[in-house]
């Protein structure tokens, strides 16, 4: 696999974790009242490659699920990231190619 390519998966694949485990965790606060994490802060996590991890939580954990604002802003982010791994794969080839 070209090395550019691990970089890119193991990133999507790190920041995806970190995105999933954050809304479970909101979630949790959620139910419970405490302090939680801002919806800024999912977007930005979302663009620097956690969307994927974002929006399996969101789907998972039913967390923010009724918002449509955020799971618009979710989805066009999901969009970008698409087109960037379109963009990456013609100008690398595919990943296991």
């Amino acid at each position: 696999m070209n090395p550019v390519w691990q970089l890119v998966i193991g990133w999507l694949t790190l920041t995806g974790l970190v995105g999933f485990f954050s809304m479970g965790i909101d979630k949790a606060r959620a139910q419970t009242g405490q302090w939680r994490i801002s919806e800024k802060a999912f977007y930005i996590l979302a663009l620097v490659g956690g969307v994927f991890g974002v929006a399996a939580g969101s789907s998972v954990f039913h967390h923010k699920t009724l918002k449509d604002s955020f799971l618009e802003v979710v989805l066009v982010i999901v969009v970008l990231w698409l087109l960037v791994l379109a963009g990456l794969q013609e100008l690398m080839g595919p990943p296991l190619g």
